[in-house]
């Protein structure tokens, strides 16, 4: 039987979910909604399906939708499609707040319906390689840089940016936050566009995390280091390295390793897929709705203390 899926708000993420959404087997794609219904139609005339402004128009008709809508919509358009028992997978960040990351989360719960939250760089084929080679760091450093976007400024780069490390972060560390610095300015925006934080966590480990989205250059990048080994994430080319010490017979150190062998896949559709396999076994997705509001609530911490430093 195939998933019947809609996608609502087809802007720069949301045509590519429809886009990988018409290429999948057992999937149909009823449509798409977007206020912008020239946008839909043209989307629609490309991948397939109806268009329509209004995401209600497919609630008796999909079992499973994606919300690629800007974050303060999230639970307006999620929270009828989860009340009637419908799979949603929300793009990041989860919500506009906590209060309404609840809210979502709890009209899934008393549905039965799946959530998954779109931390897209949790699929990525490098980070999946990397996991297996981590273990117990105490050092993390991410950077995470881009140019000025036309898009997602009505919300700060934590949100819209550096939440992605977050996610990750929090997922290979394991443990809690127990405190944090952090500092940001707003450039060009009256929202913040360039941000720093330390991150300390019960085990011991720090992370330093910087996010930009004014930068020259595009860098996606993250690196862990371990007792006796090193291993850096280029998430954008999907590229592993590792090096690691070891010892020779007679006891002098040696540094090995090099590039680690990485399947090269589009991580937007390894999460869809996901996603869709949830969908139809009823076990979790990747990213829960749990571990979304998780890296929301350390975003809204680190802004939060962002601006009683200001």
């Amino acid at each position: 039987m195939r998933t019947r899926v809609a996608v609502v708000g087809v802007g720069h993420l949301g045509r590519h979910h429809a886009r990988i959404l018409s290429t999948l087997p057992d999937v149909e794609l009823v449509g798409v909604a977007d206020r912008d219904l020239g946008r839909a139609t043209a989307i629609t005339a490309q991948y397939g399906g109806v268009a329509d402004r209004d995401a209600s128009a497919f609630l008796d008709r999909v079992d499973a939708a994606v919300v690629a809508v800007p974050t303060e919509a999230h639970l307006e358009v999620a929270a009828p499609f989860l009340e009637r028992g419908i799979s949603v997978l929300v793009e990041k960040p989860l919500a506009a707040s906590l209060a309404e990351a609840d809210l979502i989360i709890g009209a899934a719960r008393r549905s039965g319906a799946t959530l998954g939250v779109g931390h897209t760089e949790r699929h990525n084929p490098a980070v999946t390689a990397a996991r297996l080679l981590i273990d117990r760091p105490r050092f993390i450093e991410a950077h995470r840089l881009g140019t000025f976007p036309e898009r997602s400024l009505d919300i700060d780069v934590v949100f819209d940016v550096m939440i992605h490390d977050l996610d990750v972060v929090a997922s290979l560390v394991g443990t809690e936050v127990v405190s944090l610095e952090a500092v940001g300015v707003a450039v060009l925006t009256k929202r913040i566009d360039i941000a720093n934080v330390r991150l300390r966590f019960a085990n011991g480990c720090i992370a330093n995390l910087t996010a930009s989205r004014i930068s020259r250059d595009r860098v996606r990048k993250i690196r862990f280091f371990q007792a006796d080994a090193y291993i850096s994430i280029d998430y954008a080319s999907q590229e592993v390295e590792q090096y690691c010490l070891s010892r020779e017979p007679d006891g002098r150190p040696v540094i090995g390793g090099g590039r680690v062998a990485v399947d090269h896949q589009e991580p937007l559709k390894l999460e869809i897929e996901d996603f869709l396999l949830a969908t139809r076994s009823g076990e979790p997705p990747l990213v829960t709705g749990a571990d979304g509001r998780r890296a929301l609530a350390l975003a809204a911490e680190i802004t939060a203390r962002m601006a009683t430093e200001t």
